[in-house]
């Protein structure tokens, strides 16, 4: 299957903080776009990791659960 063409991500970046309602102005919106494409490049290394079937979600890690006294 050849490779898609990868989104407009600025485009992508905007439609999606309207849709969350986000604010993401025009001064954030490259710096949104940029780790958009950062995720879309690294996505396929996460999804192609195998991982058997027999392995467990992780806790669920909550800092205010056990608060660590300070020296």
């Amino acid at each position: 299957m050849p490779a898609s063409d990868p989104p407009d991500f600025e485009a992508l970046a905007s439609a999606l903080a309207r849709a969350l309602a986000l604010p993401v102005t025009e001064e954030t919106l490259p710096g949104v776009a940029m780790n958009l494409a950062l995720a879309y490049r690294l996505a396929p290394a996460f999804l192609d990791f195998p991982l058997p079937d027999t392995l467990e979600p992780a806790a669920i890690f909550d800092p205010r659960a056990n608060p660590v006294a300070a020296p």
